[in-house]
């Protein structure tokens, strides 16, 4: 008798995948978990009792890094696709193209020394208005890339024939080119909104501090040993990556399938 192996290989890997959140879930519950004890002596919703108090700030932390991953996805989003035709049809575009992998030589935290003389006299060190112009300055080179590959000449016939009809670039836009791009649109939103949730060393540099997103949070937490605020922390940076991949495969995958 032949052994179905199958089931049992697929279970065990959605088990590994799922461990690790299961694993945060539980740990922002639990308080007072020292060795060797092998069970907490608290499990409960002390912290994110505490938490939504805004004892530590982290509930603040999160609204300003859902603001500040708004405004850079949408802002890197919408130039990305309106400058990444004007790279294509441009004479020097290869040279263009390759520019835009620039700010990704570098590591962030390198990346972010080399800019900080330059916000600091334009005096956009230490604010959110600083932190959102640095992030933007990685996550649009990845939207002008992303939307380097939409621009082609079936694309351009399109855009002939609307001219042609007597359309002018307004309607070109609204009637053909956004519908076009609709889908890849929104997943470029999602990456760029992933990117700058995600960002860390950018932001600890420009930010010196006083810009507190959450990952500035995790990090500090785990520096403090307070682990059980950290996991935390991690259950509401996670959250909106989620959300997102649902409305991702549930509204754009779809059509690509």
């Amino acid at each position: 008798m032949q052994i179905n192996w199958k089931p049992f290989v697929l279970s065990l890997v959605v088990l590994l995948i799922l461990f690790p959140f299961v694993y945060l879930v539980f740990l922002s519950l639990a308080s007072e978990w020292r060795f060797p004890d092998v069970w907490p002596s608290y499990i409960g919703f002390r912290n994110w009792v505490t938490v939504f108090s805004s004892e530590v700030g982290l509930l603040k932390s999160f609204f300003s890094s859902l603001l500040i991953s708004l405004l850079v996805a949408v802002f890197s989003t919408t130039s990305g696709f309106l400058i990444s035709k004007a790279v294509f049809y441009h004479p020097k575009k290869r040279i263009l193209t390759l520019l835009a992998y620039f700010p990704y030589i570098l590591a962030p935290v390198v990346f972010a020394a080399c800019l900080s003389f330059f916000f600091l006299k334009m005096g956009l060190f230490g604010n959110t208005t600083g932190v959102v112009v640095a992030q933007f300055i990685i996550a649009f080179p990845y939207a002008l890339l992303f939307f380097s590959s939409f621009w082609n000449e079936k694309v351009k016939s399109y855009e002939d024939l609307v001219a042609t009809l007597g359309g002018n670039k307004w309607q070109t836009y609204i009637k053909v080119l956004l519908p076009l791009a609709k889908g890849l649109i929104l997943i470029c939103f999602f990456q760029t909104f992933l990117i700058s949730w995600f960002e860390y060393g950018l932001t600890s540099i420009i930010g010196i501090g006083k810009v507190q997103t959450l990952t500035i949070k995790v990090f500090l937490f785990i520096k403090e040993a307070n682990y059980y605020y950290g996991a935390l922390s991690c259950c509401l940076l996670i959250f909106p990556p989620v959300v997102l991949l649902y409305f991702n495969k549930r509204y754009v995958f779809k059509k690509f399938v």
